[in-house]
């Protein structure tokens, strides 16, 4: 193996000199855009052996060879040659042929192009095969026959089919030995591309009567140390006189064909004519012994015309030009034969379309990828000549992306041309056209699919915005109340959202201390049960988080309504004991008239609508026609006057229930005794010294309730009480059934014993359509 940039080699021509000093300056002047180095390796060289190493020729950092992908770009399924990503070493893969890569070239380059990524750059490396003698000499035939007629004159030229040897250069055919003889010797003619031809020259005129025939050998040697040789037989039989040979018409035949001309198509009919007569005189035509056997496929002679016609594909892009041997030879006993040249001109057609060779160094580029990112490089070819071989190649205007020009001939770049968004368009199908000038012109596409990769630049968006959720009262801590839902345009981690409640102490999210939430699943759990009559409304932030770098957020507020249950039974405020029961004790006159106010049963519910809407009943009585209960205000009355069978004391159990679906009760007795009127006005005059006593505690505690009040709250209840007061006996609370009012409303009842008047006084606080407060019963106002 020989790498040429660092150990040349000992014998250089002035040419190689040349040749070095013109790849430097191409190097250098191609540094912008890429790099190129040069190699040479010997043919059938082991595989794994070392052709250079490239990193270190390029300059190239080995550390970044693997992260930034080197590799060798090959279209070929068993490439000859590999890189070591880890330290940029060219190996051989298998062993080289140069024969059969090269065929008969003086020269085996072989072309590498190499790349890397981020940043994209390109180098291309030239690798020669050097030749080895591995081949032999060796002719067409062992045995050749030759007739010659006595007559001929010393000087008489006879070609002979020469040896090939698949070797190249200096260790092809170099040279001819004949064996020693006295009547012939050999002239050698050098062909160019066809090698040397070897001619048998008469040199001592023959005497058929003194040998009939001659026996010689041929050797063919190569340039080789030692050369190798291959050897042919030649017999020669001498025949009578035959004087005349044909004679050509022109001295140079040329012609122009077109390529892909018909099978049959006459390309040129030569003439030749022979003075002589008879059979000696009859020419037929032939190619050359010489003729290489491709060309005998492309081409035919008619023996007996001399017309040549197309009997193979005439492919210009395979060769351009063909030189002809033709031989016209007469029919005598010894025939003479003379050569000449037919040249045939291939005249390029527009058969070939333009191949597009892409290498897509990102399949997936980033949405936030600047404008002019290259995404992949791209190489146009046309095997055409002239304006059949230019080629323009051009994409789809729809598209942000566009094809950039590079410093080579016919390699593009495709760049980004404007900024990518993933969530309008993720994926691209990228048609490429490659179209020459040809007339007709011919085109070919080529497909790449482009996928744009994800950024995160969406933040979360929640499905609603305010949340507002209604919660049952008495929850079970611990489940799930509600749930809350975000979704991310982005994909993947970017698109991962993760919830929490915030809480950052502030008094409207002091609530979200008792709330906790699945951080996947956005299901938010209340840790304590919700109480309407204490808390009726809160609201928080619960914000959504993805999982991109950097991570995005974005925040929703949630309203939640405490929906009341049937949870709280009715408290009875009167009657009540000493000892706290819901039992009392009434005294009326014997004498009172039908439809006299007893008492009236005082209850409230701290549940609003149906659940604290409370109604009475009488359960228990001793006499149903003596008194009757309200079932809507709990006042009991009296049905008629008491006579003197009834009985002097009366118990009654009154139930007061509310309206909920499941409804709940409590029971108050009240006990009626029947007096005299004047034991009725002493004992009157006792209970308002008890009930004066009554109302003091009673107002103390009113005070201290009312107290935590506006002032404004506190006039407002004055002005109703004031109201309220003025109204007849018989008037119903219709203020707890406006569900707009904020207030204080003033129930009162009044009955007169004798000459006194009693009126009970009872006070609910109200706000909007919710008993917010209690009932409090003032005793003992007599005027």
């Amino acid at each position: 193996m020989e790498q040429r940039r660092s150990k040349p080699r000992r014998v250089k021509s002035l040419r190689a000199r040349g040749y070095l000093v013109g790849c430097v300056v191409a190097v250098l002047l191609w540094s912008v855009a890429s790099a190129q180095i040069r190699y040479s390796i010997s043919e059938e060289v082991n595989e794994g052996t070392v052709v250079g190493n490239i990193a270190k020729d390029l300059g190239l950092d080995k550390s970044t060879l693997t992260e930034r992908r080197y590799r060798i770009v090959s279209s070929n399924a068993d490439p000859l040659f590999h890189v070591n990503q880890n330290d940029g070493i060219l190996y051989v893969s298998r062993k080289i042929d140069r024969e059969e890569v090269c065929a008969q070239s003086s020269t085996c380059l072989i072309n590498l192009k190499t790349v890397l990524e981020n940043p994209l750059e390109v180098h291309y490396v030239e690798v020669e095969v050097l030749d080895i003698n591995d081949h032999s000499p060796s002719f067409p035939e062992k045995d050749k026959r030759l007739e010659i007629s006595e007559s001929v004159l010393p000087g008489a030229r006879f070609q002979l089919k020469p040896s090939r040897d698949p070797d190249s250069g200096h260790f092809s055919v170099q040279q001819y030995k004949l064996s020693q003889n006295d009547h012939f010797r050999l002239e050698v003619k050098n062909r160019g591309n066809d090698g040397k031809i070897p001619i048998l020259v008469v040199q001592k005129s023959l005497d058929r009567e003194a040998a009939g025939s001659h026996s010689l050998v041929l050797t063919a040697l190569d340039g080789g140390k030692p050369p190798k040789s291959g050897e042919m037989n030649i017999l020669i039989n001498v025949l009578d006189i035959n004087d005349n040979a044909p004679v050509f018409s022109k001295e140079v035949y040329s012609v122009m064909l077109d390529e892909n001309a018909p099978v049959g198509t006459t390309v040129i009919e030569v003439n030749a004519t022979d003075l002589d007569e008879g059979s000696n005189g009859e020419v037929v035509y032939s190619f050359s012994n010489s003729m290489n056997q491709h060309i005998l496929k492309l081409f035919d002679i008619n023996t007996l015309t001399g017309e040549i016609t197309v009997k193979g594909l005439v492919d210009y892009e395979e060769n351009n030009r063909y030189d002809i041997e033709i031989e016209a030879s007469d029919k005598g006993f010894a025939p003479l034969t003379t050569e000449k040249s037919v040249i045939i001109q291939i005249v390029d057609e527009n058969d070939n379309a333009p191949e597009i060779e892409v290498t897509s160094f990102s399949s997936s580029i980033p949405e936030d990828s600047r404008p002019g990112t290259t995404v992949a490089l791209i190489s146009v070819n046309d095997l055409d000549s002239g304006l059949n071989g230019k080629v323009i190649c051009s994409i789809s205007d729809d598209v942000p992306f566009t094809l950039s020009p590079s410093l080579k001939d016919k390699t593009y770049s495709l760049v980004t041309k404007s900024p990518l968004d993933r969530e309008k368009q993720s994926h691209y199908e990228l048609k490429i056209t490659a179209k020459d000038a040809g007339q007709p012109p011919l085109s070919s596409e080529k497909t790449i699919s482009v996928v744009v990769s994800d950024v995160n630049d969406n933040s979360p968006e929640f499905s609603l915005s305010p949340y507002t959720f209604y919660v049952t009262e008495a929850n079970e801590p611990g489940t799930s109340v509600f749930s809350v839902k975000a979704f991310d345009r982005d994909e993947n981690d970017n698109a991962l959202i993760s919830y929490h409640i915030l809480r950052d102490g502030r008094e409207e999210n002091k609530l979200a201390s008792f709330l906790n939430i699945n951080s996947e699943t956005g299901d938010i759990l209340a840790l304590k049960s919700f109480d309407f009559e204490v808390l009726k409304k809160f609201q928080f932030q619960v914000v959504a988080t993805d999982s991109g770098t950097p991570s995005l957020s974005s925040n929703v507020t949630v309203n939640v309504f405490i929906l009341d249950q049937n949870d709280n039974t009715p408290v009875i405020l009167y009657p009540v004991s000493a000892n706290g029961s819901a039992e009392g004790v009434e005294e009326i006159p014997r004498n009172v008239n039908a439809g006299h106010l007893v008492t009236k049963v005082r209850a409230y519910d701290a549940d609003i609508g149906y659940n604290g809407w409370l109604l009475f009943s009488l359960q228990e009585v001793t006499d149903h026609s003596l008194f009757g209960l309200d079932r809507y205000t709990g006042q009991i009355r009296t049905h008629r006057s008491f006579t003197e069978t009834d009985e002097a004391e009366h118990k009654l159990l009154i139930l007061v229930k509310d309206n909920g679906n499941v409804s709940l009760s409590a029971t108050a007795t009240v006990i009626v005794k029947l007096v005299e009127p004047k034991e009725a006005f002493a004992a009157s005059d006792v209970k308002s010294a008890t009930k004066v006593d009554e109302e003091d505690n009673v107002t103390f505690y009113l005070m201290i309730t009312l107290g935590s009040v506006s002032v404004l709250f506190i006039i407002s209840i004055i002005v109703l009480i004031a109201m309220q007061c003025s109204k007849s006996t018989d008037y119903t609370s219709k203020y707890l059934q406006e569900t707009n009012y904020d207030g204080t409303l003033c129930h009162s009842i009044q009955y007169r014993s004798g000459d006194k008047r009693y009126m009970l006084l009872e006070v609910i606080a109200v706000h909007g359509a919710d008993r917010v407060g209690s009932q409090f019963p003032v005793f003992g106002h007599v005027f």
